[in-house]
Protein backbone atom coordinates (compact mmCIF):
# COMPACT_ATOMS: atom_id res chain seq x y z
CA UNK A 1 0.00 0.00 0.00
CA UNK A 2 1.54 3.24 -0.96
CA UNK A 3 2.06 6.14 1.81
CA UNK A 4 0.12 9.29 0.94
CA UNK A 5 2.12 11.92 2.23
CA UNK A 6 1.22 14.65 4.51
CA UNK A 7 -0.20 17.94 3.00
CA UNK A 8 2.48 20.94 4.02
CA UNK A 9 1.26 23.98 5.09
CA UNK A 10 2.22 27.49 4.54
CA UNK A 11 1.78 28.39 7.89
CA UNK A 12 3.13 25.69 9.23
CA UNK A 13 6.62 25.82 7.38
CA UNK A 14 6.73 29.66 8.41
CA UNK A 15 6.74 28.67 11.92
CA UNK A 16 8.90 25.95 11.23
CA UNK A 17 11.49 28.55 9.90
CA UNK A 18 11.16 31.20 12.65
CA UNK A 19 11.51 29.37 15.66
CA UNK A 20 14.76 27.43 13.87
CA UNK A 21 16.51 30.58 14.76
CA UNK A 22 17.62 30.86 11.26
CA UNK A 23 16.25 34.09 10.55
CA UNK A 24 18.26 35.36 13.35
CA UNK A 25 21.04 35.96 10.70
CA UNK A 26 19.00 38.04 8.21
CA UNK A 27 18.74 41.26 8.34
CA UNK A 28 15.06 43.72 8.01
CA UNK A 29 16.26 44.54 4.38
CA UNK A 30 14.83 42.12 1.87
CA UNK A 31 17.25 40.64 -1.05
CA UNK A 32 17.03 42.79 -4.27
CA UNK A 33 18.16 40.18 -6.97
CA UNK A 34 15.83 39.45 -9.44
CA UNK A 35 13.28 36.75 -9.20
CA UNK A 36 14.63 33.22 -9.66
CA UNK A 37 18.36 34.22 -8.73
CA UNK A 38 20.42 31.33 -7.43
CA UNK A 39 21.80 33.94 -4.84
CA UNK A 40 18.40 33.54 -2.62
CA UNK A 41 19.70 30.48 -1.91
CA UNK A 42 22.89 31.27 -0.99
CA UNK A 43 21.42 33.61 1.44
CA UNK A 44 19.18 31.22 3.32
CA UNK A 45 22.05 28.71 3.27
CA UNK A 46 24.56 31.42 4.93
CA UNK A 47 21.85 32.01 7.84
CA UNK A 48 20.91 28.30 8.17
CA UNK A 49 24.75 27.41 8.40
CA UNK A 50 25.74 29.76 11.35
CA UNK A 51 22.47 29.03 12.88
CA UNK A 52 23.87 25.66 13.03
CA UNK A 53 26.98 26.43 14.21
CA UNK A 54 25.64 28.82 16.88
CA UNK A 55 27.89 31.95 15.45
CA UNK A 56 27.30 34.95 17.38
CA UNK A 57 26.33 38.15 14.94
CA UNK A 58 28.15 40.45 16.91
CA UNK A 59 31.37 38.38 16.45
CA UNK A 60 30.49 38.01 12.55
CA UNK A 61 32.21 40.22 9.38
CA UNK A 62 30.91 39.51 5.96
CA UNK A 63 32.78 41.39 3.29
CA UNK A 64 31.79 41.92 -0.15
CA UNK A 65 33.23 43.52 -3.55
CA UNK A 66 31.12 44.97 -6.53
CA UNK A 67 28.70 43.01 -8.48
CA UNK A 68 25.54 41.20 -7.92
CA UNK A 69 26.52 39.14 -4.40
CA UNK A 70 27.96 42.45 -3.05
CA UNK A 71 24.99 43.35 -1.87
CA UNK A 72 24.80 40.36 0.68
CA UNK A 73 26.18 42.09 3.63
CA UNK A 74 22.96 44.18 3.95
CA UNK A 75 20.80 41.08 3.78
CA UNK A 76 22.59 39.53 7.01
CA UNK A 77 22.36 40.54 10.31
CA UNK A 78 25.94 40.53 10.93
CA UNK A 79 28.74 43.59 10.64
CA UNK A 80 29.73 44.09 7.00
CA UNK A 81 32.16 45.90 4.51
CA UNK A 82 30.84 46.30 1.28
CA UNK A 83 34.36 47.05 -0.37
CA UNK A 84 35.73 47.88 -3.80
CA UNK A 85 35.72 45.94 -6.86
CA UNK A 86 38.02 42.63 -6.29
CA UNK A 87 39.15 44.12 -3.00
CA UNK A 88 37.23 41.49 -0.28
CA UNK A 89 39.73 38.92 0.19
CA UNK A 90 42.33 42.29 0.92
CA UNK A 91 40.03 43.91 3.31
CA UNK A 92 39.06 40.34 4.41
CA UNK A 93 42.88 39.82 5.80
CA UNK A 94 42.80 42.95 7.18
CA UNK A 95 39.92 42.10 9.57
CA UNK A 96 41.40 38.83 10.33
CA UNK A 97 44.67 39.77 10.99
CA UNK A 98 43.49 42.57 13.30
CA UNK A 99 40.98 40.27 15.50
CA UNK A 100 41.52 36.49 14.62
CA UNK A 101 38.43 35.98 17.49
CA UNK A 102 35.74 36.81 14.50
CA UNK A 103 34.37 34.79 12.30
CA UNK A 104 34.49 36.02 8.51
CA UNK A 105 33.03 35.38 5.52
CA UNK A 106 33.86 37.17 1.90
CA UNK A 107 31.59 36.40 -0.84
CA UNK A 108 31.94 37.61 -4.49
CA UNK A 109 30.95 36.82 -7.86
CA UNK A 110 33.07 35.20 -10.74
CA UNK A 111 34.13 38.70 -12.53
CA UNK A 112 34.51 40.07 -8.84
CA UNK A 113 37.04 37.42 -8.06
CA UNK A 114 38.49 35.79 -10.90
CA UNK A 115 39.02 39.01 -13.52
CA UNK A 116 39.86 42.35 -11.25
CA UNK A 117 40.43 40.38 -7.80
CA UNK A 118 42.25 37.53 -9.31
CA UNK A 119 45.71 38.71 -7.80
CA UNK A 120 44.55 38.35 -4.33
CA UNK A 121 42.87 34.60 -4.08
CA UNK A 122 46.45 32.82 -4.47
CA UNK A 123 47.50 34.86 -1.63
CA UNK A 124 44.90 34.50 0.66
CA UNK A 125 44.51 30.56 -0.31
CA UNK A 126 48.25 30.08 -0.08
CA UNK A 127 49.07 32.05 3.57
CA UNK A 128 46.23 29.74 4.80
CA UNK A 129 44.18 32.53 5.50
CA UNK A 130 41.20 31.90 8.58
CA UNK A 131 38.27 32.46 6.44
CA UNK A 132 35.42 31.82 4.06
CA UNK A 133 34.84 32.73 0.88
CA UNK A 134 32.21 32.14 -0.84
CA UNK A 135 31.90 32.65 -4.73
CA UNK A 136 28.95 32.96 -7.12
CA UNK A 137 29.61 32.03 -10.42
CA UNK A 138 26.71 32.39 -13.05
CA UNK A 139 29.34 32.72 -15.79
CA UNK A 140 28.30 36.41 -16.53
CA UNK A 141 28.92 40.15 -15.35
CA UNK A 142 25.05 40.28 -14.21
CA UNK A 143 24.90 43.68 -12.51
CA UNK A 144 26.68 45.43 -15.32
CA UNK A 145 23.60 43.81 -17.83
CA UNK A 146 25.18 40.46 -19.35
CA UNK A 147 28.76 40.88 -20.37
CA UNK A 148 31.19 37.93 -21.05
CA UNK A 149 32.93 36.65 -17.26
CA UNK A 150 36.57 34.80 -16.93
CA UNK A 151 34.08 31.63 -16.32
CA UNK A 152 31.41 32.19 -19.53
CA UNK A 153 31.59 29.00 -21.52
CA UNK A 154 33.16 28.83 -25.38
CA UNK A 155 30.17 30.08 -27.67
CA UNK A 156 28.35 32.32 -25.61
CA UNK A 157 26.33 35.36 -27.11
CA UNK A 158 25.67 38.30 -25.13
CA UNK A 159 25.20 41.61 -26.01
CA UNK A 160 29.05 42.51 -26.14
CA UNK A 161 30.14 39.23 -27.41
CA UNK A 162 27.82 38.73 -30.26
CA UNK A 163 29.78 36.55 -32.81
CA UNK A 164 30.06 34.25 -29.67
CA UNK A 165 32.72 33.94 -27.05
CA UNK A 166 35.52 32.51 -28.16
CA UNK A 167 38.03 32.80 -24.74
CA UNK A 168 38.61 29.27 -23.03
CA UNK A 169 36.63 30.01 -19.54
CA UNK A 170 39.00 29.77 -16.08
CA UNK A 171 38.61 26.66 -14.20
CA UNK A 172 38.32 27.74 -10.42
CA UNK A 173 38.16 24.69 -8.89
CA UNK A 174 41.73 23.66 -10.13
CA UNK A 175 43.42 26.84 -9.64
CA UNK A 176 42.39 27.16 -5.95
CA UNK A 177 43.54 23.68 -5.58
CA UNK A 178 46.68 24.89 -6.98
CA UNK A 179 46.98 27.58 -4.73
CA UNK A 180 46.99 25.81 -1.75
CA UNK A 181 43.33 25.85 -0.46
CA UNK A 182 43.39 23.99 2.75
CA UNK A 183 39.40 23.28 1.54
CA UNK A 184 37.85 23.62 -1.79
CA UNK A 185 34.60 22.16 -2.06
CA UNK A 186 31.49 22.85 -4.58
CA UNK A 187 27.99 23.48 -4.71
CA UNK A 188 24.75 24.36 -6.15
CA UNK A 189 22.36 27.25 -5.91
CA UNK A 190 19.32 24.54 -7.40
CA UNK A 191 20.20 22.31 -4.66
CA UNK A 192 19.92 24.29 -1.27
CA UNK A 193 19.88 21.55 1.60
CA UNK A 194 23.02 20.11 -0.10
CA UNK A 195 24.15 23.85 -0.42
CA UNK A 196 23.60 24.77 3.56
CA UNK A 197 25.58 21.42 4.40
CA UNK A 198 28.48 22.62 2.37
CA UNK A 199 28.55 25.83 3.75
CA UNK A 200 28.34 24.72 7.11
CA UNK A 201 31.33 22.08 6.41
CA UNK A 202 33.62 25.78 4.95
CA UNK A 203 33.09 27.57 8.10
CA UNK A 204 33.99 25.23 10.36
CA UNK A 205 36.76 24.79 8.65
CA UNK A 206 39.69 26.55 10.59
CA UNK A 207 41.74 28.00 7.56
CA UNK A 208 41.09 29.28 3.86
CA UNK A 209 37.66 27.34 2.75
CA UNK A 210 36.63 27.94 -0.80
CA UNK A 211 32.72 27.08 -1.49
CA UNK A 212 32.46 27.47 -5.03
CA UNK A 213 28.63 27.85 -6.33
CA UNK A 214 27.05 27.35 -9.31
CA UNK A 215 23.73 29.58 -9.47
CA UNK A 216 21.73 30.66 -12.61
CA UNK A 217 21.42 34.32 -13.74
CA UNK A 218 18.08 34.06 -14.93
CA UNK A 219 17.88 37.22 -17.07
CA UNK A 220 21.04 37.18 -19.00
CA UNK A 221 21.44 33.78 -19.67
CA UNK A 222 18.81 31.85 -21.19
CA UNK A 223 20.72 29.35 -22.91
CA UNK A 224 23.94 28.07 -21.16
CA UNK A 225 24.14 28.30 -17.17
CA UNK A 226 20.42 27.60 -16.22
CA UNK A 227 18.84 25.67 -13.81
CA UNK A 228 17.45 22.78 -16.51
CA UNK A 229 21.01 22.37 -17.98
CA UNK A 230 22.84 22.46 -14.40
CA UNK A 231 19.90 19.78 -13.13
CA UNK A 232 21.25 17.85 -15.93
CA UNK A 233 24.52 18.08 -15.64
CA UNK A 234 25.42 18.38 -12.03
CA UNK A 235 26.53 15.29 -9.89
CA UNK A 236 28.01 14.23 -6.56
CA UNK A 237 31.52 13.19 -6.02
CA UNK A 238 31.88 9.39 -6.00
CA UNK A 239 31.18 8.21 -2.46
CA UNK A 240 34.26 6.49 -2.20
CA UNK A 241 35.95 9.87 -2.87
CA UNK A 242 39.36 10.90 -0.63
CA UNK A 243 39.28 14.43 0.56
CA UNK A 244 42.96 14.35 1.55
CA UNK A 245 43.91 13.16 -1.91
CA UNK A 246 45.13 16.28 -3.81
CA UNK A 247 45.87 14.73 -7.11
CA UNK A 248 42.55 12.70 -7.13
CA UNK A 249 40.51 16.16 -6.70
CA UNK A 250 42.51 17.99 -9.17
CA UNK A 251 41.20 14.68 -11.38
CA UNK A 252 37.25 15.62 -10.18
CA UNK A 253 38.25 19.18 -10.50
CA UNK A 254 38.50 18.47 -14.78
CA UNK A 255 35.10 17.25 -15.11
CA UNK A 256 33.36 20.20 -16.23
CA UNK A 257 31.17 18.91 -19.02
CA UNK A 258 29.69 17.41 -15.37
CA UNK A 259 30.61 18.93 -12.54
CA UNK A 260 30.38 17.84 -9.60
CA UNK A 261 28.96 18.71 -5.84
CA UNK A 262 30.51 18.07 -2.44
CA UNK A 263 33.98 18.49 -0.57
CA UNK A 264 37.04 17.82 -3.12
CA UNK A 265 39.88 18.51 -1.07
CA UNK A 266 40.55 19.35 3.12
CA UNK A 267 43.86 19.72 5.35
CA UNK A 268 44.40 20.65 8.52
CA UNK A 269 47.91 23.46 8.60
CA UNK A 270 49.11 26.26 10.28
CA UNK A 271 46.75 29.26 9.99
CA UNK A 272 48.12 32.75 8.86
CA UNK A 273 47.23 33.65 12.26
CA UNK A 274 49.01 30.60 13.73
CA UNK A 275 52.21 31.83 11.76
CA UNK A 276 52.01 35.86 12.93
CA UNK A 277 51.82 34.87 16.54
CA UNK A 278 54.93 32.36 15.97
CA UNK A 279 56.75 35.49 14.69
CA UNK A 280 55.33 37.73 17.73
CA UNK A 281 56.56 35.13 19.75
CA UNK A 282 60.34 34.49 18.41
CA UNK A 283 60.37 37.97 18.47
CA UNK A 284 59.67 38.84 21.79
CA UNK A 285 62.04 35.83 22.82
CA UNK A 286 64.98 37.42 20.89
CA UNK A 287 65.21 35.41 18.19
Amino acid sequence: MNKINAPVYLEDKLEEVQESGRLDYRSSTLPTWCPGCGYFSIVEAVGAAMNALNIDQKDTVVVSGIGCASRFPFFMNTYGFHTLHGRALPLATGIKVANDELTVLAVGGDGDGFAIGGGHISHAARRNLDITYILFDNGIYGLTKGQTSPTSVLGFKTGTSPYENEDKPLNPLMMLLSYGASWVGQAYAGLPHQLSEMIEQAMAHRGFSYLHVLSPCVTFDKTTMTYKNLDMMVRDLPEGHDSSDLMAAMAHAQSVETPELGLYYAEDRQTLADGLNHTIERAQAGG
